[in-house]
């Protein structure tokens, strides 16, 4: 029978080279960085995408952190349209993001 695949993962041993290469430059960067200042610290985890590949930090409040160059930051999401990136491609505001308002 096949396991039925999750879009996303913890489980290290569904990262293939790649993704650890990618966590460990993500675990470098929190260590030396610190998580981006607005980010929640309650339960962060590692997680994988295992449709693309990504790899970032998530934590309780569903909020998830990844490399922009060498910087960790906070990646957005637009519940109004699905728009996502970080925070010069996805600016939220009340009634949406930067795409859904037509203010690209």
């Amino acid at each position: 029978m096949k396991k039925h695949e999750e879009i996303t993962t913890t489980d290290f041993a569904d990262f293939g080279a790649r993704e650890r290469a990618m966590l460990v430059a993500l675990l470098i960067a929190w260590r030396d960085q610190g998580l981006p200042q607005d980010f929640d610290q309650d339960e962060v985890v590692p997680m994988m995408n295992n449709r693309s590949g990504s790899v970032f930090l998530t934590n309780s409040e569903f909020q998830v952190a990844k490399m922009n160059g060498g910087v960790l930051e906070i990646w957005y999401y637009c519940p109004n349209c699905g728009h996502e990136g970080f925070k010069e491609d996805c600016i939220l505001e009340d009634d949406g993001c930067n795409m859904c308002n037509n203010k690209q």
